[in-house]
């Protein structure tokens, strides 16, 4: 940390309530091209001023804050002597970066930020994330938050515009001219307010990164006023729907040539159906029986193990074909787009009367889920789905996984004999019965035909 000044005329009120008041500020040098000043006009309180040098006998000046003659200091709107030295050490630093054209100079405002921080991630992602952020910000940050200034906005403002955002209706399409966009009703259920209070959640952390940024880059003084504001909590759903064998097969034979086979590299890979279209032939190593991700969503590259079946399918895919060729390509010969994969998906379960609907992402669900069931460590699932640690994995799919617990309770509590007597048949109980007593009964033909052939 630099060493502050030391100047007796300006440190405390009372030595500054003796200075005669006067047209020029009582200036003190702080650092190489700093001059902290104090002004005081006849029976008013004191301001800062910050003068910067700017070479060939030219200065920059600004004002810092009121100083903290009759109220006591607040470091936001009001200093003491030795903040104001922060505040203008911070002004400078944030001139000196905008001389060689890092920031941006004038008014930092909410809607600035967002747009350097979109130029700043546009080298790190990809070019459909970037597009939806964008959207995210115009619709739901910009026309309420985006001509504050970012030095100036408080936390109330930011909270009011989150809970505001939790508690209206979903966006609905409109067409390009019209000025208010149409929104559902406000859902009146739990599970609907949750998922809006959840939607506001990630908004929020948009926002937070894009300010983040910002302060970072020493763009703004403080991070206080969005760091205050928390998000809703118990907003996130950990149960995730999946797809059942029976369900899976018959959505995979319900669906069009084209299309049938994103499908079912969804289902035997997770991987997500941006990172399955934009996969190319070299992109399948045969050797290692892996597919290489190379744009994720995390931009983080990582290998996915292929099972057998998954391994013969992607074999047969890019047999005779180019390196640089994208595996799955429409029926025209064309390169799958974004979100062209819901016309169809909806159709596939329609056909296959598949309730509640299913969107892409639950196929994605539907391998680890399976996974997790069979026993999988969450590690393991956490390396083929590509993500960064277990917390996420565990958080969605660890109540599938075998438990030590609940096999003890299970084994442990007796049957109470309280349910009664029912009609009703488990079908699919009975199905699988069935299937044990026929795998038994063949095993034991098996094993005396192999004691009569010795």
């Amino acid at each position: 940390m630099p060493r502050s000044a030391r100047n007796t005329k300006l440190e405390t009120r009372t030595a500054r309530a003796k200075l005669s008041a006067r047209r020029a500020p009582y200036f003190l040098k702080v650092a190489k091209g700093l001059r902290l000043g104090y002004y005081r006009t006849r029976g008013s309180a004191g301001t800062w001023i910050g003068r910067r040098y700017l070479g060939d006998r030219q200065y920059e000046t600004t004002a810092l804050g009121i100083a903290d003659d009759t109220t006591s200091a607040d470091n936001v709107a009001v200093f003491d002597f030795w903040q104001a030295q922060d505040a203008l050490r911070r002004w400078g630093e944030r001139g000196r970066l905008a001389d060689h054209g890092i920031v941006r100079t004038g008014p930092y405002t909410v809607l600035t930020a967002i747009e350097d921080y979109l130029a700043e991630i546009a080298v790190e992602k990809r070019a459909s994330a970037l597009r939806a952020a964008r959207y995210i910000f115009e619709a739901s940050v910009a026309p309420e938050l985006g001509h504050h200034l970012v030095d100036k906005i408080t936390p109330d403002q930011i909270r009011t515009w989150h809970h505001r955002l939790a508690s209206q209706g979903k966006r609905v399409r409109t067409k390009k001219g019209v000025k208010k966009p149409a929104r559902r009703p406000a859902p009146a259920d739990d599970d609907g307010k949750r998922k809006r209070r959840a939607s506001a959640n990630r908004i929020l952390t948009m926002l937070k990164a894009a300010l983040n940024r910002a302060y970072y880059a020493g763009r703004v003084p403080s991070d206080a006023a969005w760091r205050k504001v928390k998000p809703f909590r118990a907003a996130d759903a950990p149960v995730i729907r999946y797809l059942s064998a029976d369900e899976a097969r018959r959505l995979v034979n319900a669906c069009d040539a084209d299309f049938r086979s994103l499908v079912q590299a969804a289902l035997l890979t997770g991987c997500r159906y941006s990172e399955l279209i934009n996969l190319t032939c070299a992109d399948f190593n045969r050797d290692s029986d892996t597919l290489t991700l190379r744009q994720t969503k995390g931009g983080r590259s990582h290998h996915v193990v292929l099972t057998p079946e998954g391994c013969d399918l992607f074999t047969a895919w890019t047999a005779g074909r180019a390196q640089s060729e994208r595996i799955f390509l429409r029926a025209d010969g064309k390169p799958w787009s974004a979100s062209s994969q819901q016309r169809p998906l909806a159709e596939a379960v329609n056909r296959a009367k598949i309730s509640p609907a299913p969107s892409f992402h639950i196929l994605r669900h539907t391998h680890a889920s399976t996974l997790a069931m069979r026993g999988v460590p969450m590690g393991v699932i956490a390396a083929q789905l590509g993500h960064q640690d277990t917390r996420m994995t565990e958080k969605h799919y660890a109540h599938l996984a075998p438990s030590y617990i609940a096999d003890t309770i299970r084994a442990h509590f007796p049957t109470l004999g309280i349910t009664g007597e029912s009609n009703l048949t488990d079908l699919a109980g009975a199905r699988k019965k069935l299937t044990l007593k026929v795998g038994t009964r063949l095993s034991s033909k098996e094993s005396d035909r192999g004691r009569r052939r010795q």
